[in-house]
């Protein structure tokens, strides 16, 4: 005899989220191991300041699309990959598809911020502008979906960096700032943009809810429209041939009179 098992439907929803923090964990430290070869690279003599964020000079546009890559330090680049890996799974594993979205924003508003406000004559590098606008957007989507996972990985993403905040503005010689802003600047536009991309988390429903439904009965669709004249009932009639039009004087009170 054949028989056939029930798929144990209570699971399914933790496995698909645990799947899809494991990607996105996954897909950041891919991103991570890029920047480690990246830097290996320079640390060999390579002349990395041709794809630098050079403020407003022509040829410093190219380090809108390198400059994230490349760090100036270990202790540079290790801060910046434990963002990435926190943030990126954050960001990826609750908004999958904003965040898809997002990243080329956030990849040109970091570079853009530093060629339009840094120092002429400096070079700006670094992925912490894609860390401001990762934290940036999950913090403003927290604020705008409102539903649980959304407030959860708000206050999470506030919890680790919460200082993100701050760093948008001047506050340490030689940390651009100005990446920091764009990327900021980035991640609020995409959340107002790609704030519907995934979908909202189902809602539980408690029974106490449906029993509250079940009490309250459906209104017609007239039932609060006013009758007509005609089917308002009389509730008083007058009788014929009595003139009620009578004008009853009212005597003042004798202030001595007792009570």
């Amino acid at each position: 005899m054949d028989t056939q098992i029930a798929p144990d439907t209570g699971t399914a929803p933790a496995r698909n989220d645990r799947s899809r923090v494991l990607r996105a964990f996954n897909l950041s430290l891919g991103f991570v191991l890029l920047l480690v070869a990246i830097f290996a690279l320079q640390s060999s003599g390579w002349d990395w300041r041709a794809w630098s964020v050079a403020p407003l000079e022509s040829h410093g546009l190219l380090g809108l699309l390198g400059a994230p890559l490349l760090h100036g330090s270990i202790e540079h680049l290790g801060a910046n990959a434990v963002a990435l890996l926190i943030l990126g799974t954050l960001a990826g594993s609750v908004y999958p598809q904003a965040t898809l979205r997002a990243l080329p924003l956030l990849w040109i508003g970091s570079g853009l911020g530093a060629w339009l406000l840094g120092d002429i004559g400096s070079h700006h590098l670094g992925a912490s502008g894609v860390t401001h606008g990762l934290m940036f957007l999950v913090f403003v989507l927290g604020l705008l979906r409102r539903d649980r996972q959304a407030i959860a990985a708000s206050m999470i993403g506030f919890l680790f960096y919460g200082s993100m905040l701050i760093t948008i503005l001047p506050h340490e010689p030689g940390v651009s700032w100005q990446s920091h802003m764009g990327g900021a600047a980035a991640g609020l536009i995409a959340a107002l943009m790609f704030r519907h991309a995934d979908p909202m988390a189902p809602r539980k429903r408690y029974s106490w809810e449906d029993e509250e439904e079940e009490d309250v009965q459906p209104l017609a669709d007239n039932e609060l429209e006013p009758p007509a004249p005609g089917r308002v009932p009389v509730l008083w009639q007058p009788r014929e041939g009595r003139d009620y039009d009578v004008v009853v004087p009212l005597r003042r009170r004798d202030p001595d009179s007792p009570q």
